[in-house]
């Protein structure tokens, strides 16, 4: 199809834009727009093919129009790969959909077919293959995509030798099958590391649509389908009006702060209706072009529930470290380092020596992501041969096994007006990498959320993006008490400890800021909000963060976040007048607040919340609780029934009915 019959096909939803006023395609949609499935992907379609800018990931979209791809593009992908770059993965999906799905195209040349076929028998799939470089192939969205394309390329060139590692396609695909059910099972059974990441969900659903659309394998195929209705329904849960602005496993400054900056975007506007189109995204160009996926409606109709007067969800995502031999892993056994690396626990006391081992056999000592590893090689040769290494980690655990993300217990509560999400009570104390563990969100980027420094520039963590410490939350529906005790001792990877806490708290962004005492009270439209610090709190007055940043002095401290709503709450100012005179005590790390809206709440740093004098749960929760759905933990299947809809699945049987699709 030519580009201007794409655009024929656009003239009605262009019209009806132009009458209702409704947001156009790469506007950002609060509300459901009115366009429906197959005309959101028609306009995804064709501002993709207007605008060039997405590396392979475009050109294959032009390929789906019937158009000319820019081929300069498609070599710059292939010079990433065979490179080997860091993300290299990133960009060999794309290259293995063209090669799937349009390798008899006359709008490709025999030139970069042949190129593609030369690069993808060359890559280096696996860390125990021949070559140095520095590739992260292990965190949870690079196994997966790593792993599903060896499979892949295996079987798309089963009699081939692949050059690097001298197998052939067939004895490639019998490796690495088993890397990829095992991903599959594990992330469908107990959920995700990086769990709700509005940036890393981009990559899995990526690597998971290549197996849906390419693996010949009925188990895999269908087992990653189930995943990815998953994967739809935790965005469909914790999204607030298009913004997956939710508690995340890894997360960014950028991400965390803006609903139209996340990785997600295009994917929530091409699924849900909301957010916008934007370049830049791999879910939802691979989706937009996928033969085999179809969305259940029921997830769509979950995600554009937005008038609901509350939905609150609680769930558990990820693996508990002590509990390995449950999982089937072995702390010993090197193909297991792979998966506890995806839980990044590289210095965990429980797997420290074999990442020790997994350095000297996989020649990662010259790998840019474990220079730290480099720098201490010495100690850690010697407390090896002295059997140390698990003492000297429990000894700084809490530093440097910061980038480790065990089980996450989240709840996410949302009204027409604001969302509130967190991960409870989640290694408080311990350092943080890019874990965002609470956030309020009344509009796109409308947003609160608190963290402690882990220094002032650098990767992460930094500034905004993780902590230096992490904090004890815990959440009943409209409200969280954040919880700081910061330790100064110096660390090995975090040398110095800031000595405050901050919010992030955007005045530009909301309709109204007033401070009364320890209170700072925020409204945005019909939503509000309050944030309590017990510390003294100052704006920042000048710089990158002037009239954003509300910090409070203090390694000790208490944050309080009340959300309320016009329809409930009445009038702002009655709102806040109702928060100021709200009883509440503190005394060393313990809160007592009597909430307007939820009782006598009780926290401390350590202990059980309570509501009114009762204990809340903030840990053993279901996969998933809450009013479409109630599954088990581990899942073996799931039930999902809203507005007439219905999706079931049965991992074990390998069944799954819906009661309607989204298709094109």
């Amino acid at each position: 199809m030519r580009l201007w019959h794409v655009m024929a096909a656009l003239l009605p939803s262009l019209i009806l834009s132009s009458v209702a006023a409704e947001p156009g395609p790469t506007e950002y949609a609060s509300t459901p727009v009115a366009e429906n499935y197959a005309l959101r992907r028609e306009q995804y379609l064709a501002y993709h093919a207007e605008s060039p800018g997405n590396g392979a990931n475009s050109e294959f979209m032009r390929l789906e129009l019937g158009l000319h791809p820019d081929e300069a593009l498609i070599h710059g992908a292939l010079d990433t790969i065979d490179a080997r770059h860091d993300c290299a993965d990133f960009r060999l999906h794309p290259i293995l959909r063209m090669l799937y799905a349009y390798a008899d195209s006359s709008l490709l040349s025999d030139g970069a077919l042949v190129r593609a076929r030369g690069s993808v028998l060359g890559f280096k799939y696996w860390p125990d293959e021949p070559g140095k470089d520095s590739m992260c192939t292990w965190s949870e969205n690079h196994h997966i995509l790593f792993s599903a394309g060896g499979y892949l390329a295996g079987q798309l060139y089963p009699d081939e030798t692949f050059t690097n590692s001298g197998e052939t396609g067939a004895e490639k695909m019998a490796r690495f099958r088993p890397r990829v059910i095992r991903w599959l099972d594990l992330r469908y059974r107990t959920g995700f590391s990086e769990w709700l990441s509005n940036v890393y969900y981009d990559e899995d659903i990526a690597g998971l649509l290549s197996l849906i659309d390419f693996a010949d394998d009925e188990e895999i195929a269908t087992k990653a389908t189930m995943v990815l209705d998953l994967m739809l329904l935790d965005i469909a849960l914790n999204q607030f009006r298009g913004t997956f602005g939710s508690t995340h496993g890894r997360s960014y400054l950028g991400s965390k702060t803006d609903g139209g900056s996340e990785a997600t975007r295009s994917l929530t506007r091409l699924l849900f209706g909301m957010n916008g189109f934007s370049i830049g995204n791999q879910a939802a160009t691979s989706l937009a072009v996928s033969r085999r996926y179809h969305a259940p409606t029921v997830i769509q109709a979950i995600a554009q529930d937005v008038q609901r007067d509350e939905m609150e969800n609680r769930q558990r995502s990820g693996i508990r470290l002590e509990e390995a031999e449950r999982w089937g892993l072995d702390y010993d056994r090197l193909e297991d380092g792979m998966t506890f690396l995806s839980l990044e626990a590289y210095s965990h006391p429980l797997t420290i020596e074999l990442m020790t081992r997994m350095l000297d056999e996989y020649d990662w000592w010259d790998n840019r992501f474990f220079a730290g590893f480099r720098s201490q090689r010495k100690l850690l040769r010697v407390a090896g041969r002295l059997g140390l290494l698990p003492t000297v980690a429990r000894t700084f655990e809490r530093d440097i096994s910061r980038n480790t993300r065990t089980e996450a217990n989240i709840t996410t509560y949302r009204t027409p007006d604001y969302m509130l999400s967190s991960a409870q009570d989640h290694r408080k104390g311990y350092g943080g990498d890019q874990q965002h563990i609470w956030q309020a969100t009344l509009g796109k980027d409308a947003v609160c959320f608190t963290t402690h420094p882990a220094r002032i520039h650098d990767e992460s963590p930094n500034y905004w993006t993780g902590s230096g410490s992490l904090p004890r939350v815990a959440q009943v529906k409209n409200v969280a008490l954040i919880l700081y005790d910061i330790s100064t001792r110096p660390g090995l990877y975090i040398t110095h400890r800031m000595k405050f806490t901050h919010a992030w708290l955007p005045r530009a962004k909301f309709d109204e800021v007033i401070s009364r005492g320890k209170w700072t009270f925020a409204r945005k439209g019909d939503a509000y909000l309050a944030l309590w610090s017990r510390n003294a709190t100052a704006w920042a007055a000048a710089g990158e963060w002037k009239d954003i940043e509300l910090s409070a002095y203090g390694k000790r401290n208490i944050w309080i976040c009340e959300l309320g709503r016009g329809a409930v709450d009445g009038e702002f100012e009655e709102f806040a007048a109702r928060i100021e005179g709200a009883a509440l005590t503190t005394y060393g790390r313990h809160a007592i607040y009597h909430s307007p809206s939820q009782g006598r709440l009780e926290f401390g740093w350590s202990g059980a919340l309570t509501q009114d004098g009762a204990d809340v749960p903030t840990d053993e929760y279901l996969r998933y609780d809450n009013p479409y759905m109630q599954v088990a933990f581990p899942a073996d299947g799931v039930v999902v029934e809203h507005a007439g809809e219905a999706l079931r699945h049965d991992y074990g049987a390998l069944t799954r009915e819906a009661s309607g699709y989204l298709t094109p």
